[in-house]
């Protein structure tokens, strides 16, 4: 399974060829299965521990207990080039010392860093947009995304996003600018991911709104931009 950035058209980054990888998450059985269905068929090497049909009923387990990292790890037949994590509420049990709980994961995941497994750890925004908990949970890591729903998002549309870089290390230029991804099905029924630069979408739902006839004042207020970064835009479009 190969895993790729593209952060332009004319441009890949290759993060590797993945001969293992895992999923450890919350994610029923049934959901996994249909994503899954829509998204074609499964890579061999991938393996999945969900909770719901863990057979030996384990439940979802703390990764801040090291017996619960000792029952995960025994279940890999190798080593795994990706693992991922969904998410950090669910696998993580709260305390009252969320940075000393947060350090026995930590610990955990600088020894797989170092036996050459990447992981991708999921975990939720609070209301404000920002992470739950310890913000202890960046430091170490190399590179932290945010998905935010685009301004004009409406729910018909399903699993539209963009993708920001709050932290990226050793990742700078075009490749750290954010990206917007929607998730649609083609003519023959595949589900594909689909993806442009933000800015991009800006740039289009601009020209719409100038063609509506506002002004740059009012539709830097409409896309919630500054103004300058509208009439940028504006002088972009030649209106």
């Amino acid at each position: 399974m190969r895993v790729l950035i593209t952060p332009s058209p004319d441009r890949e980054v290759i993060l590797g060829d993945i001969e293992a990888g895992g999923y450890f998450g919350e994610m029923a059985a049934v959901d996994m299965q249909d994503r899954l269905r829509q998204l074609g068929s499964m890579p061999p090497t991938l393996r999945f521990l969900l909770a719901d049909i863990d057979p030996e009923n384990l439940g979802m387990l703390d990764l801040s207990n090291d017996e619960d990292w000792w029952h995960l790890r025994r279940g890999w037949t190798r080593r795994p080039d990706l693992l991922v994590l969904d998410n950090l509420a669910s696998l993580v049990r709260p305390t009252d010392d969320g940075p000393r709980t947060w350090r026995k994961v930590q610990a955990e995941l600088m020894q797989l860093r170092r036996e050459g497994t990447a992981v991708l750890v999921v975990h939720h925004a609070n209301k404000k947009g920002l992470q739950r908990g310890t913000g202890a949970k960046e430091d170490m890591l190399d590179l932290v995304l945010a998905l935010r729903r685009p301004i004009d998002y409406e729910p018909g549309q399903g699993a539209r996003f963009e993708i920001h870089f709050d932290k990226a290390r050793g990742v700078y230029g075009v490749a750290a600018e954010p990206i917007e991804a929607r998730l649609e099905t083609d003519a023959i029924g595949v589900t594909r991911w689909n993806w442009r630069p933000v800015v991009d979408g800006e740039v289009e739902r601009m020209r719409a709104l100038l063609a509506q006839g506002l002004n740059a004042n009012q539709a830097a207020r409409e896309m919630g931009i500054s103004k300058s970064k509208a009439y940028r835009m504006r002088e972009v479009l030649g209106v």
